[in-house]
């Protein structure tokens, strides 16, 4: 007669083959609720701008679209050393931790198992002893209706949703280092300006001084002089205190001092002098649902929400658990291992929920009220998008000839200051005409560097808000598939 084999491993077999149910809505995308195009850029003097053409942002990589070696540098030391990235991935790692839980909870957890017990034998009243050991499956849940199935698919979803959240950070990142540098550029510029500005005024004091001492011109001549350079001096120090700032900010995002070479070749630097960004074309706002990581990741944290009220549903059924164990028994301790000790148990158990005080009913409606927020959550993220694409093309569109229109005025305004001055020193104009030029052709100047700074940022953030400062390189792809955990 042959030995009748331990049929723990075929029920589990079956209990896997009986464990497809699944309790999760169909998933479906909702419609982006925006319109299929974007909005034209403003006319300029009635004539319609053309639609930008060139590469697609979410194709190229940092170090193509920034042509500054130095920013190249900056943006590599930030994306190693910015903390605030650094949390985010270790976000992952907990999340992809999280997920390797949730799929174990699908399969039986074996241990070994002893167990040693003395008491009365119920028919004589005699003290008998039971020592076992042996391998011991506790409480495995068998997943009829899904419901560790839907967990499973949820903590997936959310792990996916943190690699996501990982490159929205990186591409904020990359923006935030990018306009930083550009403003410590535009605070050098301002800088030179200012001293410029301040000597000139000097100038005009010492002048008008002199003037005043061999009767030329009055006091209140030299009393205007002296207040204008007051001003330039109090300007100068506000636009070293903005430097200030500005690189405290920049030191912030690279997580570590800015380096002693690059800080020293600020000195100056002129934003008329950094390289041109590459020419972006716009596409299309359905085209943000794929090249942008924000809205990804609101879609995979939509995709989590759905699958819970898989598992809400999964609460009102049965749920079915096992406990079994195999090994030796005997009544002594020596004879643990001798033959025919040998012994096994399985212990199926059932719960059906009948009363619970709405317990499952309030957790299903939690769950679904958890999906619409979730849709409401996406949709605001394609919104968001869609609004930052359409004021960077307004931008574009706009700051260019807003900038062409203030060089213009500055060159007019420093031809007025020379004609004025020569003015003045003739004795032809009053003092008053001179200062008034003075302070136009510096407010001219400054709003030309604020204004190319603008444009600048603005061309940075038409790069971000298209999906730019993330793509996935295929041997990065391939590593990441390698090391990812599966989904089944």
């Amino acid at each position: 007669m042959r030995k009748k084999t331990f049929p723990l491993a075929a029920l589990a077999a079956a209990a896997l083959l009986l464990s497809g149910c699944s309790l999760i809505p169909t998933y479906e995308r909702p419609a982006a609720p925006v319109e299929a195009s974007f909005p034209p850029p403003p006319a300029i003097d009635g004539a319609q701008p053309q639609a930008a053409t060139g590469a697609v942002a979410s194709e190229l990589s940092y170090q193509q679209f920034f042509a500054d070696p130095r920013l190249v540098q900056l943006v590599g030391i930030a994306l190693s050393s910015n903390r605030d990235l650094r949390a985010t991935s270790l976000a992952i790692e907990q999340a992809r931790a999280q997920f390797q839980i949730t799929r174990a909870n699908q399969y039986p957890a074996v241990g070994l198992a002893a167990n040693a017990s003395r008491a009365p034998n119920v028919i004589n009243g005699a003290l008998t002893n039971s020592f076992q050991v042996g391998l011991a499956v506790t409480s495995w849940e068998i997943d009829f209706f899904g419901r560790l199935q839907s967990l499973k698919e949820q903590a997936l979803a959310t792990y996916l949703a943190s690699e996501e959240g990982r490159r929205a950070a990186q591409t904020s990142l990359v923006a935030g280092v990018a306009n930083g540098w550009l403003a410590l550029q535009a605070d050098e510029e301002l800088l030179d300006l200012s001293r410029r500005t301040v000597a000139t005024r000097e100038d005009s004091v010492r002048l008008t001084k002199l003037r005043l001492d061999n009767g030329v011109s009055s006091a209140l001549d030299f009393q205007q002089a002296d207040s204008l350079a007051q001003s330039a001096r109090a300007t100068l120090a506000q636009a070293q205190r903005q430097r200030a700032l500005d690189e405290n900010s920049l030191v912030l995002l690279l997580g570590q001092p800015l380096p002693a070479d690059i800080r020293s070749s600020l000195a100056g630097d002129r934003l008329a002098d950094v390289p041109p960004f590459p020419a972006l074309q716009a596409g299309l706002p359905s085209d943000l649902l794929v090249r942008r990581p924000d809205i990804r990741q609101s879609e995979q944290q939509l995709i989590a929400a759905n699958a819970n009220i898989g598992a809400a549903r999964a609460a009102f059924f049965p749920r079915i658990s096992l406990t079994a164990q195999a090994g030796t028994a005997s009544n002594e301790l020596s004879g643990l291992f001798k033959s025919g000790s040998s012994a096994f148990s399985i212990a199926p158990s059932l719960v059906l929920p009948i009363f619970d005080a709405g317990r499952n009913r309030a957790g299903l409606a939690s769950s679904e009220a958890g999906r619409d927020i979730a849709v409401a959550q996406y949709e605001k993220s394609i919104q968001t998008a869609f609004r930052e694409v359409a004021d960077a093309l307004a931008g574009d569109a706009t700051l260019a000839e807003q900038l062409r229109a203030l060089q213009a005025q500055a060159q007019a305004e420093s031809g007025r200051f020379e004609l004025s001055d020569l003015r003045y020193r003739n004795g032809v104009a009053t003092y008053l005409d001179l200062l008034d030029a003075q302070r136009s052709l510096f407010g001219a100047q400054q709003a030309v560097v604020q204004t190319r700074l603008l444009q600048r940022q603005n061309q940075v953030s038409l790069y971000k808000a298209l999906g730019g400062g993330w793509t996935d390189q295929p041997e990065m792809a391939a590593s990441a598939a390698s090391s990812s955990p599966a989904t089944r």
